[in-house]
């Protein structure tokens, strides 16, 4: 409110002054809090725009449609067989490719201005970086869930109950969680959300052909073979299909478990010291 002057009224302009000393301030968030709403924040992005789903929800049901109905015959003799291998191998690599736009997202926030707002605000300072993984592990859910569902009406029947297959998802789950943290620093890295995308691919790719989610490692040439052995993720699918079948291998499932510590030890700290230096 202004005078005929133009000048803003005195007795407004105290009432307000004593209003906002008399308001006590409100307490500053705690670092979970924080990291949960950024999370919340990334759910609110999905409601608004919910084509950001289809790289979880269709991309998995036509890997999984195309390698067992072109695939099986040849590989297993039936399709039927050759679901009960893949399937726990697919669940794998479905949510392992969902891992790189962890990266193209904190790449596009970056790009965009939206990590300098967030620098701006009075919380802790991971808690962007945090937030939004959490909030891409209710992807990785959504992924793996779509997977097992689509076997499941195709006729794939775990041993190990509904139990087995949600314990070879958790296990996807927290590994996948650890691997998102080597994707962040290429979205730290890199220039463009598109760069990437394709740098994340590039090496996703490898590691998951190169494995066993598709065909017995003892059908493949001795080097080759060797090297499907020690990969991280055939050790994770041999893990997801022990647990499916309702017996546990007990050393595959800890060293994914090692493996997903190890990625998060690694790479968590450099991503938190490149975001703070960007």
């Amino acid at each position: 409110m202004t005078t005929t002057s133009g000048t803003p009224d005195t007795a407004d302009t105290a009432a307000v002054r004593r209003a906002i000393s008399s308001t006590p301030r409100p307490p500053r968030p705690g670092p979970l809090s924080a990291a949960l709403t950024f999370g919340w924040r990334g759910m609110l992005k999905v409601r608004h725009v919910p084509e950001q789903l289809l790289d979880v929800t269709v991309t998995p049901v036509m890997f999984l449609l195309m390698f067992t109905y072109l695939f099986g015959g040849a590989i297993a003799g039936s399709t039927s067989a050759y679901l009960d291998y893949t399937l726990p191998g697919l669940l794998v690599m479905s949510v392992l490719f969902t891992t790189v736009y962890s990266g193209v997202s904190l790449n596009t926030d970056l790009t965009k201005g939206v990590v300098d707002r967030f620098r701006s605000l009075p919380i802790w300072r991971p808690a962007p970086l945090l937030g939004s993984l959490l909030g891409d592990s209710v992807r990785y859910v959504i992924a793996g869930t779509v997977i097992i569902v689509v076997g499941v009406a195709l006729g794939f029947r775990p041993d190990g109950g509904a139990v087995g297959a949600v314990a070879a998802l958790a296990l996807v789950v927290v590994f996948s969680f650890g691997l998102s943290w080597v994707f962040s620093v290429l979205g730290l890295l890199l220039r463009t959300p598109n760069a990437v995308m394709n740098a994340g691919f590039m090496a996703i790719f490898p590691l998951t052909f190169l494995s066993n989610v598709f065909v017995d490692p003892e059908t493949l040439p001795g080097p080759l073979e060797a090297f499907v052995d020690v990969n991280p993720v055939s050790i994770l699918a041999t893990a997801s299909r022990s647990l499916m079948a309702g017996e546990p291998d007990g050393g595959a499932i800890v060293v994914s478990l090692a493996v997903a510590a190890a990625l998060a030890a690694v790479f968590l700290p450099l991503t938190t010291r490149l975001y703070r230096s960007r």
